[in-house]
């Protein structure tokens, strides 16, 4: 079925929400920089109620476009994979860029900066093998509840998908309850110097790709609790899938790296 007229794709219609998430983002960012130098926090706060409006309504458009309008083709669907896929790339770029300063900082050879010992002394880092070595676990194991939600998918089972997604979503939460419990009893603060820098650009930078793809993953469980997914057609589920599994695998780069290597010759571990 052609996305109107006599070919495949999709001719998108004009619409609001690009310009209404710009408003929403330029709001955030000026709202969390007046915050971050003493202002008050009611204009972050409603850009961040901007932006939560603009992904209800701009989801909602999307659905309707796959469900209703039947305008996601085959040719629309393998854009959007292309799409997913190219965006998950550009966020391999960002970490890459956090490890690498990381590293700098830390290894000798790639630097001639780098601080020894690392960490430095008057650091305690966290013990690897306490909340950050549980948390690998439970990512490991959503990675496989979403897995699992995926098979029930792609046999047209979306009761099935929900309640795995329902597991996975929890999953998912408690990884973020366990790192803002680690951040609140950390014995450095961001401005403690290059370690903590590092530790809480990188680690923190994924909880906050944790906290966005459990609200993806959710918006999934609500979607497949209504039905919407078929073994044929479930695009959204599949672009969710990816997205958590990219996250389980930065985070296994940083528990080795950051936590595991990253501790050094440190002997007092938090």
């Amino acid at each position: 079925m052609a996305s109107g007229g006599n070919h495949p794709f999709h001719m998108v219609e004009p619409s609001k929400w690009p310009f209404v998430g710009s408003v929403a983002a330029l709001t955030t960012a000026c709202g969390g920089i007046w915050f971050m130098h003493g202002g008050p926090w009611y204009l972050m706060a409603a850009g961040f109620v901007i932006m939560f409006y603009t992904f209800y309504g701009w989801w909602k458009d999307v659905v309707a476009e796959s469900l209703t309008r039947k305008y996601h083709t085959d040719v629309v669907s393998h854009g959007l994979r292309v799409g997913m896929l190219l965006f998950i790339a550009s966020e391999v770029m960002f970490f890459f860029a956090f490890f690498w300063a990381f590293f700098h900082a830390s290894v000798p050879f790639l630097s001639n900066v780098a601080t020894v010992p690392w960490p430095p002394q008057d650091i305690m880092p966290f013990n690897p093998w306490n909340i950050p070595f549980l948390n690998t676990l439970i990512l490991l194991t959503s990675g496989a509840t979403v897995t699992v939600a995926h098979h029930a998918i792609r046999h047209g089972d979306n009761k099935m998908c929900a309640r795995w997604l329902v597991y996975t979503v929890v999953l998912g939460m408690i990884f973020t309850g366990f790192q803002a419990y680690e951040y609140h009893h950390a014995a450095f603060g961001l401005k403690d110097g290059i370690y903590p820098s590092t530790f809480y650009l990188a680690t923190g930078f994924h909880g906050f790709h944790v906290i966005v793809g459990t609200t993806f993953l959710l918006i999934c469980l609500i979607r497949a609790s209504k039905g919407h997914f078929t073994a044929e057609k479930h695009i959204g589920f599949e672009a969710a899938a990816w997205y958590w599994h990219f996250v389980d695998v930065v985070w296994l780069f940083l528990f080795v790296s950051i936590y595991w290597w990253g501790k050094g010759t440190a002997t007092q571990l938090l």
